[in-house]
């Protein structure tokens, strides 16, 4: 059975989305559900999403762990599995991460770009690594089932990520640094100890992650890919394309100020693209899927290497956090 997954969205959701993933023949998606909430905002969030899979239960339904993947294939829907690209929601309060288990999270980034109570954000000068209360929520996420995520993190903090937590960790969105020297990039030297450790990356299809942005051609991202699987087991990469679909650019401007600034912080844009980059001609949504398996098949690899990419290897890895 080959499955297709996407384990990174954050799109404005609605019925023509789900409607989108499913042409996309996509059995699984995470998606984003906070960025800078605290817990009761993501309560609210939940509530919304509650919403969503009642209106649109023949598309979609709350997905928990990898047998939900399996019964979306069955079904041929898409199974939405719950993220978050901060810590914020479980605030000061270690009790917190069972809580947000309990209502569905399966994966949480220990920071954003900044630094968090957690670990060092990939936009801070200094990487002063995993704190010692990032140390107690990694045992806790370990023991209650949230996979850490370290998409936006620091290089150091990545690593003590790696090094601490018991079982393996992911990287859901982003690329290798040799390809694209943007500040959410990866090296290869933690890409090759993430892949050792049995951790997954998911390769991203955000422009500002691209190289040569919304120009980027779709030989180059399955020749970046081919080289990356030098470095990594080819069976610990996947796609997490960080897809923004149909968000206004006032989501774009949270994304980055939050409640922490009053200065306007442009991230990876800026003061002349402020805004969401437009997505290159060859993934303008999910149904792009196609053509990567395309572009990949011509790169060399072959169609089990390209299964495993584009959904396979990371149900094996949603599979294995059940053991």
């Amino acid at each position: 059975m080959n499955y297709k997954i996407d384990n990174l969205q954050y799109c404005k959701w609605n019925r023509e989305v789900f409607k989108i993933n499913r042409e996309a023949e996509l059995d699984a998606v995470h998606v984003t559900v906070v960025y800078h909430e605290d817990y009761d905002e993501f309560l609210k969030r939940i509530e919304e999403w509650k919403n969503h899979f009642k209106e649109n239960s023949d598309l979609i339904f709350h997905g928990k762990n990898y047998k939900d993947i399996e019964k979306a294939n069955k079904e041929n829907k898409t199974a939405i599995f719950f993220g978050f690209q901060n810590c914020s929601p479980i605030e000061d309060n270690i009790d917190l991460v069972e809580k947000i288990h309990e209502h569905g999270c399966r994966f949480m980034q220990l920071t954003y770009n900044n630094q968090s109570l957690l670990a060092t954000g990939c936009y801070e000068k200094n990487d002063s690594g995993v704190t010692n209360f990032g140390r107690e929520v990694i045992k806790e996420m370990n023991r209650v089932g949230i996979v850490i995520d370290m998409s936006h993190s620091a290089e150091k903090s990545t690593f003590d990520a790696i090094d601490i937590s018991e079982k393996p960790i992911a990287i859901t969105h982003a690329n290798p640094l040799f390809w694209h020297s943007a500040k959410r990039n990866k090296s290869s030297e933690l890409l090759k100890v993430l892949s050792e450790s049995g951790g997954m990356l998911g390769l991203s299809l955000y422009p500002h992650h691209l190289k040569e942005g919304t120009n980027c051609s779709l030989e180059s991202f399955c020749e970046m890919t081919a080289r990356l699987s030098e470095i990594m087991n080819l069976e610990k990469i996947g796609i997490g394309s960080d897809l923004c679909l149909n968000q206004p650019d006032i989501v774009v401007e949270w994304m980055r100020n939050g409640t922490w600034t009053k200065t306007k912080n442009f991230g990876e844009g800026n003061k002349n693209k402020p805004g969401f980059p437009k997505q290159p001609s060859w993934f303008k949504d999910a149904r792009g899927f196609t053509n990567l398996k395309e572009g990949l098949l011509k790169t060399g690899f072959n169609e089990n290497e390209v299964n495993g990419i584009l959904g396979n290897n990371w149900f094996n890895f949603y599979k294995e956090l059940d053991k």
